[in-house]
């Protein structure tokens, strides 16, 4: 709570975690969920305008592929975003980046927004795309830009916001498709181009709010700068032991470049925060949880909600992430990343079990569904207590200010891949495992529970540099004990 106190007394941190989170990974959440209600519209939409090209209409599987190519088109512009993230990030500065990217999502907007009009279900592939490269660079700018700007002992609340506001954005978008709201027949155009309302929001907010203080010191070497961005986001406390700290970080990175993705894997240093970047980032992406939203629809109508009633249950599965998004962000600083990592896996595995033997039992025990159904809602929130929001912290605390962009680059890259295999090859897995198809899931939640307590060290409470050296002395334990000292040997007689 002292935490939090001293997160709403410093207004103007609050207003930059907003002003970046609102045009950040609120889009990458808002345009994951609402490309749902529109489905059946736009398959409609696009085999009519086929028919009225060529006069004959489109088979089925075509439509479902052109279906499947839209939908696709996110992930893939998200790997382009996030290979583009890094030397935005280097070049323009953490908040420069974040008002450019802007000019992705207007553009998506203006192609979404016409393409009925036009008659072009093209114009809607390409915006897919654009919005894609907009969510993969705010995904990885976004939780630097806050990480950098914010105090050791908020650092991680700070961070985690962008879950906050990914689940946010996911909420928002379900709300927005309500057929009662834009998810109708006539209102799709609109809906899909209502992406540019957090833009605005953005656009008129983030200029007026300051840059990194680390990015100003150490990649620019702007001390005056640095100092003013943080009196402007501390306010008048006393800012020596902070500007001191920085100065240190600055002296060890003195005379180092920005290091590229492939250099990352290459340096002995750095092997055990790659690995735990790769490891975690891939449990966070196959851990089922973007399938239990899949299959919650089935599972809510087989259990017997009414067809109408059904989109109301899913927006309950989103506003669940944003609870436990909401309140990991208030006990992170309390009770660390590790805690929450090993007990949201575990969570996971523990109702993703108990939800692999309800469905197998639903023949012979119907109100087995209803159990399904609790679990679902259960995985979501054991999912946003911990994976959902500390996984996306781990680029910024884990790598120094030289490597942090190319981390930044390599977490997301390897974040879309994973969300573009699993939404490729989940229906396969549906088909293939049945009631089972939880199973491989379960296995990814309980390694990540286990590689979390062997090899995941705690950054709690400390600075940027603490976390380096405490991560250098791991990664080479021989050297930090330093040599045996053998003291001389004093002679106390001689030979005659």
């Amino acid at each position: 709570m002292r935490a939090l106190r001293r997160l709403i007394q410093g207004r103007i941190l609050l207003l930059t975690i907003c002003a970046a989170g609102i045009g950040g990974t609120f889009q990458f959440g808002y345009n994951l969920s609402i490309i749902n209600a529109p489905t059946s519209h736009i398959q409609e939409f696009t085999n009519e305008t086929w028919q009225a090209r060529t006069g004959e209409p489109l088979p089925d599987h075509l439509v479902l592929l052109m279906w499947s190519l839209i939908v696709s088109l996110y992930p893939l512009g998200g790997l382009f975003g996030a290979l583009l993230a890094g030397p935005l990030a280097i070049t323009l500065g953490r908040k420069k980046s974040l008002l450019v990217n802007n000019i992705f999502v207007v553009s998506a907007a203006i192609l979404f927004g016409f393409s009925r009009k036009a008659g072009s279900f093209e114009m809607i592939m390409l915006g897919r795309l654009l919005v894609g490269v907009n969510a993969g660079v705010s995904m990885n700018i976004q939780p630097m830009y806050l990480g950098e700007s914010a105090p050791k002992e908020l650092r991680g609340a700070v961070a985690m916001s962008s879950g906050i506001f990914t689940a946010l954005g996911i909420v928002m978008g379900q709300v927005v498709g309500l057929r009662e709201l834009l998810g109708g027949p006539q209102a799709w155009p609109l809906l899909l181009a209502s992406c540019l309302v957090p833009g605005a929001l953005q656009l008129a907010s983030l200029p007026l709010l300051p840059e990194s203080p680390r990015y100003l010191l150490i990649d620019c070497g702007d001390t005056e700068a640095c100092l003013a961005a943080l009196r402007r986001l501390r306010g008048s406390g006393d800012l020596a032991g902070e500007l001191e700290e920085l100065e240190e970080e600055r002296a060890a990175c003195q005379g180092c470049r920005a290091r590229r993705p492939w250099e990352l894997f290459q340096h002995r240093a750095l092997r055990r925060q790659v690995t735990s970047l790769v490891v975690l980032g891939s449990a966070m992406e196959l851990c089922g949880n973007d399938s239990v939203y899949a299959y919650a629809s089935s599972v809510f109508r087989k259990a017997g909600v009414p067809e109408a009633k059904i989109q109301y249950a899913i927006i309950g599965t989103g506003s669940c992430e944003l609870l436990t998004a909401v309140v990991s962000c208030v006990v992170i600083e309390r009770v660390g990343r590790r805690v929450l990592l090993i007990g949201g896996y575990s969570l996971m595995t523990c109702w993703g079990s108990i939800f692999t033997v309800a469905l197998c039992l639903q023949s012979s025990f119907p109100w087995t569904l209803y159990l399904a159904m609790a679990c679902i809602f259960a995985f979501i929130l054991s999912f946003g207590i911990g994976p959902a929001g500390v996984t996306g912290i781990l680029a910024t605390e884990l790598f120094d200010q030289m490597a942090r962009p190319a981390a930044c680059m390599v977490c997301g890259a390897l974040m879309w891949i994973m969300l573009f295999l699993v939404g490729l090859g989940f229906p396969f897995i549906m088909e293939a495992l049945s009631h089972f198809l939880y199973v491989p899931f379960l296995g990814v939640c309980v390694c990540g529970a286990i590689y979390t307590g062997l090899f995941l060290p705690e950054t709690k409470g400390k600075t940027f540099q603490e976390i380096s050296e405490e991560l250098h002395r791991l990664s080479f334990p021989r050297r930090a004990q330093g040599p045996t000292w053998r003291s001389l040997e004093v002679i106390q007689s001689t030979e005659l």
